[in-house]
């Protein structure tokens, strides 16, 4: 299921256009912080596919039945653009585990390249429900290779994609590659992917503009 969150007007649009500006976009505080935002709101749309339970608590004046999360899910994320969202993911599911892994394009041609984990950082992954976020969604080969890797330590309960940006091809890449029970959530979908695999409108790097440029 793809869950396209700008297609309802919303203060989400606001966050994404300001990470789309070209005027905006010289402020990597601005950036950083609008694609923490944008997490934080996909967060929340991702919490209401979660499994809840009701707990009592004790406030001063009384008990208090609250439905609560049956558990955490596990947050991974993707080096280094991905670090703004992973921190918005986190501001919500605050006591949940994280995993970090490294993912980069080799290129042979401007137009051909492959995507190779360097860096994986984990904890047990078996039987957790993961979110797995990555700014941009361009052919969803990144996503892909990042989730076969997560798999040699353990199998999912449940995945959920978070990304600002994504394409139709990189969709339809995913779904071909995931569990059928994934859910993708994203900000906006872009329906241009150039030769190079870049968005279009998209954004530009987001890594870059969060970090500064790597050489």
């Amino acid at each position: 299921m793809v869950n396209n969150i700008s297609e309802h007007a919303s203060i989400l649009n606001v966050f994404l256009s300001e990470i789309r500006s070209v005027e905006i976009q010289k402020d990597p505080l601005r950036f950083r912080r609008n694609m923490e935002r944008i997490a934080e709101i996909l967060g929340y749309e991702v919490s209401k596919r979660l499994t809840f339970q009701s707990e009592t608590f004790q406030t001063p004046l009384g008990k208090a039945s609250i439905l609560v999360p049956k558990e955490k899910p596990l947050l991974a994320t993707i080096l280094r653009a991905g670090l703004s969202m992973h921190q918005g993911l986190l501001n919500y599911f605050d006591r949940s585990e994280s995993a970090f892994i490294s993912a980069y394009r080799k290129h042979s041609t401007a137009e051909d390249f492959e995507i190779f984990v360097e860096y994986m950082a984990a904890p047990d992954l078996d039987n957790k429900i993961w979110i797995i976020s990555d700014p941009m969604l361009a052919t969803g080969s990144s996503m892909v290779t990042v989730y076969k890797a997560m798999l040699r330590y353990g199998n999912p309960k449940r995945i959920f994609i978070v990304s600002a940006i994504a394409t139709p091809q990189a969709i339809d890449y995913v779904k071909k590659h995931f569990p059928e029970n994934t859910e993708i959530f994203i900000a906006a979908i872009d329906d241009e992917l150039t030769a190079q695999s870049y968005i279009v409108p998209g954004l530009g790097d987001a890594g870059d503009l969060a970090y500064g440029e790597k050489i």
